[in-house]
């Protein structure tokens, strides 16, 4: 597989406390459960490397977004990789970086390295188990999906926060809007991850959106979440990216 190079090393079991907390976030369950049940965290330098690469632009927000990538061990550069093995992972974090050590013992987050931090099926698709870190190739892919984008409603009156997964094309939402039914089109913002904010009224109201990927497409799902909606729902649209 042509692509850029990296490194990738198995995830330790003793997280730091903010990694637990990321983990612990809802985005990481949709994307662990697609493209074959692998999940990856992706190191914020990492992601825009490989957009600069790849698609020749930069954009400091992709470490936020759910970007997918096929992954390979390099057997060129280490004998512990599983020969004709390839994985499709989806990037949906990044872990903190760790000044105090250096990139290539134990800072592993810390720039100019390109890394992916693994879970455990993940990385035993492609390397041994014992290795802790391998280099890689790596390549940005399309995501193919399984029916409809999905839109999972938290927060409460005044603060209505959607977590948006099941994207396919690109993967990456870059924008977002809503409208109610008694509303009309306003703009959300990021609030992290895949985690989309918005401060108007919209209790009562049956929910439409529009989805905007980083490669300039978009779709809107009209009234795809019903005026009964309840905050902790998942409604699918008809569409997607495909």
């Amino acid at each position: 597989m042509k692509g850029a190079a990296g490194s990738a090393r198995l995830a330790e079991e003793t997280a730091t406390e903010e990694s637990r907390r990321r983990a612990a976030l809802p985005e990481l369950s949709p994307s662990m459960q697609s493209g074959g049940g692998r999940g990856v965290w992706v190191r914020q330098p990492v992601q825009r490397r490989v957009r600069d690469k790849l698609h020749g632009v930069e954009h400091d927000a992709v470490g936020r977004r759910q970007v997918r990538y096929a992954i390979t061990c390099d057997a060129s550069r280490t004998k512990d990789c599983k020969p004709g093995t390839s994985i499709t992972v989806t990037a949906t974090n990044f872990c903190p970086k760790d000044y105090r050590k250096p990139n290539d013992a134990g800072g592993w987050c810390n720039p100019p390295r390109q890394h992916f931090d693994m879970s455990e099926p993940a990385w035993e698709t492609i390397a041994q188990y014992r290795a802790g870190i391998v280099p890689i190739n790596y390549a940005r892919t399309t995501c193919r999906r399984t029916g409809g984008i999905r839109f999972t409603i938290t927060g409460h009156d005044y603060f209505d926060n959607v977590l948006i997964t099941n994207v396919g094309g690109s993967g990456a939402v870059s924008a977002v809007s809503v409208k109610g039914s008694a509303t009309g089109w306003t703009t959300m913002s990021r609030n992290w991850g895949a985690n989309w904010q918005n401060g108007a009224y919209l209790t009562g109201q049956s929910l439409s959106f529009k989805v905007q990927t980083d490669d300039g497409k978009s779709i809107q799902a009209d009234n795809v979440v019903p005026a009964y909606w309840k905050y902790g729902d998942t409604y699918e649209s008809y569409n997607n990216f495909y």
